[in-house]
């Protein structure tokens, strides 16, 4: 029994730490306060930058380029668990998340 509760313990310590900071009050203190509520929350919406993205949720698993369209500047961010599940999938256009493709929790829709 004690050496599951050790065990336990250790996982959580482990996962906790794992999490990290993803920015400091310094970096998001001139952003308009919903956002900075949201990012707090680890929540998106549309029309966040990358940047406050990234703060929100940390960096994604992976990222690629896409077809311009248009003229304006496209990419994907994908957000995976662990397991390599996909979770989320945003599109950003000239730097703005445009679509959200998830069936993750932490996402606010635009009003």
């Amino acid at each position: 029994m004690r050496i599951l509760l050790s065990l336990l313990t250790v996982i959580f310590l482990f996962g906790c730490a794992s999490q990290g900071v993803r920015y400091t009050y310094e970096e998001i203190k001139n952003y308009p306060p919903d956002i900075q509520e949201r990012i707090a929350k680890g929540e998106i919406a549309l029309g966040m930058t990358k940047e406050q993205v990234r703060y929100a949720w940390g960096p994604p698993s992976s990222t690629r380029i896409l077809t311009p369209e248009k003229g304006k500047q496209r990419e994907e961010w994908i957000y995976s668990s662990s397991l390599g599940l996909l979770k989320s999938r945003l599109i950003f256009i000239d730097g703005k998340l445009t679509y959200i493709i998830s069936n993750e929790q932490r996402i606010v829709s635009e009003d």
